[in-house]
């Protein structure tokens, strides 16, 4: 704004003739800095002891870059800090840059030609070798992720799950009780017990004690259900099934050392109504009759 005003005063002065007459008044620019327009030596020259070779527009120019020049932040001023880019060494391209020829790496070596592999000693018997192993990994073990009593009550009140129905493990999945890695099955755990007071029925993998006399108390029933990979994938999700144009797989039978931790066949598709305990699901089972 202040360079175009003054610039309209000099090319107006021009054309009328009165630049070597009248001292122009060059109006007092608005500054909230301590910087008055006085400094910059305006005020002291009238215009009539300048000669018409363009030195006014000279001084208004280098005006312009002392202002630049006491600004404290500008975008044509924006940098990096000092070494926040540090320009990248080229080996081998010369004596003059200090890593040409052989780069620091000194004449010939392993060292000098490649590296050696993490771990490596020398050729000594390293140290994850000379320490002994300690324990196993049991190729056997089933992993179960818990839910707590109250966790699924705190689900019935907000109107997630609905309590007249059979809950199942793909109902906990589907109300975010449980997480995606359900891992081979889930375990019903006795937290939040007391928040229970009404006749729930539930199909999960494993209960504690705690959880089914909770259960049982308020008028429910918990079934231990039996699936293994293919089939606890068939119940969470079906869907996965029908895109691959397949049917869904019939119900595993438990193995003999997981009969006594079982009550029944998980079925599929997810099931909406409890059943009763019978002697024909054993039978079915153990596969002899009763």
């Amino acid at each position: 704004m202040l360079r175009r005003r003054i610039t309209s005063i000099l090319s107006t002065s021009l054309q009328n003739g009165q630049i070597y007459n009248k001292p122009i008044k060059i109006p007092q620019p608005i500054f909230t800095s301590s910087l008055k327009f006085q400094s910059f030596g305006f005020s002291q020259h009238p215009i009539s002891s300048i000669a018409p070779n363009g030195s006014l527009i000279r001084q208004f120019q280098h005006y312009q870059g002392m202002r630049r020049a006491y600004s404290l932040l500008s975008l044509n001023d924006l940098q990096d800090n000092k070494g926040a880019r540090k320009q990248k060494t080229r080996k081998g391209r010369g004596i003059g840059s200090g890593k040409g020829k052989t780069a620091g790496r000194g004449h010939k070596g392993q060292k000098a030609r490649g590296t050696h592999k993490f771990g490596f000693e020398g050729g000594q018997t390293p140290l994850r070798r000379r320490l002994p192993k300690r324990g196993f990994k049991n190729p056997f073990s089933l992993t179960f992720q818990p839910v707590g009593l109250g966790k699924i009550a705190k689900l019935i009140n907000a109107g997630k799950i609905d309590s007249s129905e059979l809950i199942t493990m793909k109902t906990l999945k589907d109300s975010a009780a449980i997480g995606k890695q359900i891992g081979d099955g889930v375990r019903l755990m006795g937290r939040g017990a007391e928040h229970i007071q009404w006749p729930i029925h539930l199909e999960v993998s494993r209960v504690t004690a705690r959880a089914k006399a909770a259960v049982e108390a308020a008028g429910g029933s918990v079934r231990r259900v039996h699936y293994n990979k293919l089939g606890l994938r068939a119940l969470l999700k079906p869907e996965w099934f029908e895109k691959k144009g397949r049917l869904l797989p019939r119900p595993a039978r438990p193995p003999p050392k997981l009969k006594e931790k079982v009550d029944s066949i998980g079925r599929l598709p997810a099931p909406t109504k409890p059943i009763p305990f019978a002697a024909e699901e054993m039978e079915a089972m153990s596969g002899a009759p009763a």
